[in-house]
């Protein structure tokens, strides 16, 4: 309702005020229409303002600050009234009087009003809006203390509560000014409707106020001016502000010369106070308040040059920074590169280059967010990689590079913990890289140039893992075709042989090694007869004889393909023995490599905890005891206590099905 009624007592407050304003230009019908204007009707325009505002206050957000500012119009107003009623025709009015208790009880419900308006309106203070605020404050007080304060002080006459009275009218139009100023200033000086047009009626009002006060001082004011309307139409301006809807401001982002402009007006305004007083006294009062907003004045150049520093470096930052990863971009990576050029410390440095494989069918099937949520995880990771030794970055897309310093026997450790970082894998998806690497300042002698040289390499590298993928892929398919427990026996080997890999230290091409070479280690008995595979009873000696080849055959099979030699060479030593009674070369201790002591462990856990034609699967603890026992023998025992107290510690699960055939070795 409220809501309603709110815009018709607006319509009538500007058509009240237009009817005034036109007969105090032509003073239509006489004296007595002259007094029933600027008396009667004059008054009834506070009044519609004040209610506009009040009604206004009722149905807004801003229900309070609207009902104190009503409140301020309608106290004027009444102070008038009371004036017209019972003052005006008394030779010798009483002042101070009611009138002026009206008409002072003007200033404390505005000024209560704009601040809860500021509260409202304004989200976001800072240091800078307070300095402009105060700057504001001081311009206006100084002004006002040395032209209005003066003169009026200069010719009040009366006891203390009449002096006290000429005094409170400029302090409270000198506070009214500053307040609305500082309003603006703490909305950061952004040109809002509702502010622009309440500060152009309380200026209006105060400066009707002032000029009233200076021309009664001086002996000059004469009733039925313009200078009356000054009142109405502040109140009109008010009112039209009220019904204007309300938007917050957030600190407005002033940028160049603008941040200045409001300050520096109100610096000179300081600055021809300090200047008028060389040839008018303006008083002590004034020259404080001019004084002080110079000096903040100085202060707020200060604060906006530290400001703009510290844009510039946070503009500077984010150029340099990928906003996804928070790793340095390409732009980034160049300076860095110029700078390492244009070192001449003697110091070597290695750029690696990565790309990421799978990423692009991860996208596809999980979709862009949690392809950008993989890329930030992955970077958080490889920048904790090398956190110690160089610095990561992000170039785009699935391109990840670090630059390492150092000797170059070193970064290879920072290199396999890099790579490895870069790597995830889970239902459905892998996650791998390809990386390439340029040895700076030897192989480049310019940043685009490291790119290139890396960027070559990586391809190289990708192409070849790309071979020895889809080989070991093919192999590993025949294995399955020709038996379905060797394939399942695989993959658990693989399971455990990459868990093992990784409480061992290994990354990288290692850990790769060990993954490849669990996957094929059994591909040599693809070339073992179907009799022997599937033989229920324990063999014989000759048909032993002829099982213990098959690390060999499958070392022949594997090295034919491309990228596999290392794979080939591990699946030969998978049946050494750590006392150096195993096959084929009855190799011993450390001689045999790591790769191969580490899946031997893993096979012959996975074997016994299997349901096989000749033999019922071991409990999980009753394998663990039986590893325990062979340490030290046909195990390396190291290796024997990180599997049984850490990969076996974490409980690793992978589907099977129903047991088949196998064959014993």
């Amino acid at each position: 309702m409220t809501s309603r009624v709110a815009p018709a007592a607006l319509a009538l407050t500007v058509a009240l005020f237009a009817a005034v304003a036109v007969q105090f230009e032509a003073h239509l019908g006489g004296p007595s229409v002259d007094r029933l204007f600027s008396n009667w009707i004059y008054d009834v325009v506070g009044i519609a303002a004040g209610v506009t505002c009040v009604l206004r206050g009722l149905s807004s957000r801003e229900r309070r600050a609207w009902i104190w500012i009503g409140a301020g119009v309608l106290s004027w107003t009444a102070g008038d009234i009371y004036w017209t009623v019972a003052l005006e025709t008394v030779k010798s009015p009483p002042y101070p009087s009611l009138a002026d208790a009206g008409y002072l009880g003007f200033y404390p419900p505005v000024f209560v009003g704009i601040g809860l308006l500021v509260r409202d309106r304004v989200i976001r203070f800072s240091t800078s809006i307070w300095l402009d605020g105060f700057i504001a404050a001081c311009a206006v007080s100084a002004v006002a203390s040395g032209i209005v304060l003066a003169d009026v002080w200069r010719s009040s006459t009366g006891g203390l509560a009449a002096v006290a009275t000429n005094m409170a009218y400029p302090a409270g139009d000198a506070l009214l000014l500053c307040l609305v100023l500082a309003a603006f200033a703490l909305s950061g000086w952004s040109i809002d409707r509702t502010w622009l047009l309440l500060a152009s009626g309380l200026v209006l009002f105060g400066v009707a106020d002032s000029i009233y006060l200076v021309q009664v001082a001086n002996g000059t004011y004469r009733l039925g001016t313009v200078l009356d309307l000054g009142w109405p139409a502040g109140f009109v301006l008010i009112a039209i502000a009220s019904c204007t809807p309300a938007r917050s401001v957030a600190r407005m982002r002033l940028e160049g010369r603008r941040v200045l402009a409001a300050p520096l007006v109100l610096a000179a305004v300081c600055l021809a106070v300090e200047v008028q007083d060389h040839f008018v006294r303006v008083g002590a009062l004034a020259l404080v308040l001019a004084s002080l907003g110079l000096i903040a004045v100085i202060a707020r150049m200060t604060l906006t040059f530290d400001e703009h520093l510290a844009l510039l470096q946070v503009s500077r930052t984010e150029s340099l920074t990928d906003a996804l990863t928070g790793l340095g971009n390409r732009r980034a990576l160049l300076e860095r590169l110029g700078d390492a050029l244009a070192a001449a410390d003697g110091s070597s440095r290695l750029l690696l280059l990565f790309d990421l494989d799978g990423f692009k069918s991860y996208n596809d099937t999980f979709g862009h967010e949690a392809g950008d949520i993989l890329l930030s995880r992955l970077g958080t990771r490889l920048r904790r990689s090398v956190a110690s030794r160089g610095e990561a970055f992000r170039l785009g897309g699935d391109e990840f590079c670090i630059l390492l310093e150092g000797e170059l026997i070193d970064l290879e450790w920072v290199r396999a913990a890099a790579t490895a970082s870069l790597r995830e894998s889970g239902e459905g998806f892998a996650i791998t890289c390809s990386s390439g690497y340029t040895l700076i300042p030897e192989e480049a002698s310019s940043p685009s140039e490291s790119l290139r040289v890396a960027d070559r390499r990586m391809y190289a590298e990708k192409g070849s893992r790309l071979l020895a993928d889809n080989s070991s892929g093919v192999l590993v398919q025949a294995l399955i075709e020709r038996d379905r427990y060797l394939g399942e026996h695989s993959r658990g080997v693989v399971t455990y042989a990459t868990a093992l890999a990784r409480h061992a230290g290994l990354a990288g091409k290692e850990a790769e090694l060990v993954r490849t070479a669990a996957e094929l280690h059994d591909v040599g008995k693809l070339a073992l007869p179907e009799a022997i595979l599937s033989k229920p009873e324990p063999l014989e000696p000759d048909e032993w004889a002829l099982v213990r080849q098959h690390t060999l055959v499958g070392e022949r099979i594997v090295g034919v393909a491309h990228g596999l030699g290392d794979v080939a060479r591990t699946i030969r030593s998978t049946h050494e023995r750590w006392d150096g009674t195993g096959y084929p070369d009855r190799l011993a201790g450390e001689q045999i490599p790591l790769a191969s002591r580490l899946i031997a462990i893993c096979d012959a856990y996975d074997a016994m905890t299997t349901t096989r034609p000749y033999t019922e699967a071991r409990s999980p603890q009753e394998a663990a005891d039986e590893l325990i026992r062979n340490a030290g023998t046909q195990f390396d025992a190291r290796l024997v206590d990180l599997f049984v107290n850490g990969v076996l510690q974490e409980n690793l699960r992978f589907p099977r099905t129903a047991p088949g055939t196998a064959a014993a070795g």
